[in-house]
């Protein structure tokens, strides 16, 4: 799941929270794939919501697992450990998190997305409490005096009368994390997804054409008093070569030598044959069509149509079925005569292999051909060395399915049913230990990252692009880790005097 999902689905989850559908946000949050350690935070205060403390703690080590230096989250599993009536190992991850405040009196996790201040001194509360349960009151005694050193004007109260609880060895109440406070996605990221339709939607204002309703970049035709009570016919039609004729049916071409045409495409046919295929030009291209999708355009006609109705609707019936090809018209519009009995000679004694790759395409071999023809044909169509290409019969790479130089290729071609085969072809990775597939890019400049989501990386350092947030922002990774950063601080690295991206 890439940044941008991940971001989407994220935001989703927390706006479920806030409408209070929490079991719509769990789904979500435990939907994303690559979660986060802030993610996999939330997903643990939910847990504990729904009194699941057995999932919550699972959560909040997939979230220290992912940042060691997260807190909060040492706090809230310390927390979810007390509520189990596991003391000391709720007091180990409470004296990690005091650890984690440096000293300081309290972290302020708002510009990480999290509307929450982790106090040094209820920390140190939660320490003597977890000793107290254990019968350490001493210990807990000196945590409530380390605190006074910690403590704010705010919490004052607080830490008086936990120490006055524990001079009279009575219990006294933990600092709990608030309820449905969740780590937020950054709002400028979010803001980025929503889409913006910067030019609108275009409408007709004024037309010389009656109930015109198109709205494309089209110049009006200029208006001359006492002109002609029909358009004049298109002269351009006249110039170019061969008959112009409408095409009724959508056409999907099946072979290089065929056309694709839509309903309303106006065709000029140089020639028809007698298996109902005809060979016409579209777009500067030739090619045939079948000749039943094709109408004769009478210029009269036309212009009649355009001075009462405008465009002509496409026919409401079927298209009629595929002729069958016969040997005689080529795309030309000659006849095919010996040119095409060679070609039928060298491609009907050829055997297809479709090959499946990141890509599907085919090669055409001779069958029987030695593994030596067939790794150099698809080599050449992949542009990699045949050394670093693996061939295999299924889509599973085993002993039995992949193909080799010393494989008996014999029984590779008898599994060929009607001259076609599909193979499956895999690449290992290149000898510089990048994989094809990959961008590299340079970093020009150090980049610090200001938020959590972003990466860091230094002038020099070589970054491996995983996708495009947006025109001005990246996702890529470095030193192990992955994150966004903005597009003007690196560039991409050339290969053979080309840009990758």
């Amino acid at each position: 799941m890439s940044f941008v999902d991940t971001l989407r689905q994220w935001d989703k989850a927390v706006t479920c929270v806030d409408s209070q559908d929490l079991t719509e946000a769990l789904r979500i949050f435990l939907a994303i794939q690559e979660p986060n350690s802030k993610i996999y935070f939330d997903i643990g205060c939910l847990h504990l919501l729904n009194q699941d403390l057995d999932a919550a703690e699972k959560a909040f080590d997939c979230s220290i697992g992912k940042d060691e230096h997260l807190a909060v989250a040492f706090f809230q599993r310390g927390m979810t450990f007390y509520r189990k009536k596991r003391y000391e190992e709720g007091l180990a991850d409470f004296l990690q998190a005091f650890k984690a405040l440096r000293g300081n009196q309290l972290i302020d996790y708002k510009a990480l997305g999290l509307r929450y201040k982790l106090y040094a001194c209820e920390v140190l509360l939660n320490m003597a409490l977890s000793e107290a349960q254990l019968g350490n009151w001493e210990k807990a005694h000196e945590n409530l005096v380390k605190a006074l050193n910690y403590k704010t004007d705010a919490k004052l109260n607080i830490i008086d009368r936990a120490l006055d609880s524990a001079l009279k060895q009575k219990l006294f109440k933990p600092v709990e994390f608030p309820s449905k406070v969740l780590f937020k996605p950054n709002k400028h990221y979010v803001a980025e997804l929503e889409k913006k339709d910067y030019l609108g939607k275009a409408k007709v204002v004024a037309s010389v054409v009656p109930q015109d309703a198109f709205s494309g970049f089209a110049p009006l035709q200029p208006q001359v008093e006492d002109g002609p009570t029909r358009p004049k016919e298109p002269e351009v039609l006249r110039a170019l070569e061969g008959e112009p004729h409408t095409v009724l049916f959508k056409f999907v071409p099946e072979t290089s030598d065929e056309l694709a045409v839509v309903p309303g495409n106006i065709v000029f046919v140089l020639q028809k044959g007698a298996d109902n295929w005809a060979s016409v030009i579209f777009n500067n291209r030739r090619g045939l069509v079948p000749s039943n999708y094709l109408e004769r355009l009478e210029m009269s006609l036309a212009s009649k149509q355009n001075e009462g109705q405008g465009v002509s609707q496409p026919p409401s019936r079927e298209a009629p079925t595929r002729p069958e090809r016969k040997q005689g018209l080529t795309a030309s519009g000659k006849s095919s005569g010996d040119t095409q009995q060679k070609d039928e000679q060298s491609t009907d004694n050829l055997c297809v292999v479709k090959v499946r790759f990141t890509f599907n395409f085919a090669v055409s071999v001779p069958p029987g051909s030695p593994y030596a023809v067939l790794i150099e044909k698809i080599s050449k169509k992949l542009k990699l060395p045949s050394t670093t290409i693996t061939l295999s019969l299924t889509s599973e790479l085993t002993e039995q399915s992949v193909i080799t130089p010393s494989t008996d290729l014999e029984s590779v071609w008898r599994r060929a049913g009607g001259l076609r085969i599909t193979l499956w072809c895999y690449a290992k990775e290149q000898t510089d230990g990048n994989p094809q597939s990959e961008v590299l890019l340079v970093a020009l400049h150090s980049y610090e990252s200001p938020n959590p989501e972003d990466l860091s990386f230094h002038q020099g350092d070589t970054i491996t692009l995983l996708s495009r947030v947006n025109l001005d922002w990246l996702e890529g990774k470095c030193n192990g880790n992955t994150g966004i950063f903005p597009a003007s601080f690196v560039e991409d690295v050339p290969v053979n005097g080309q840009s990758l991206i």
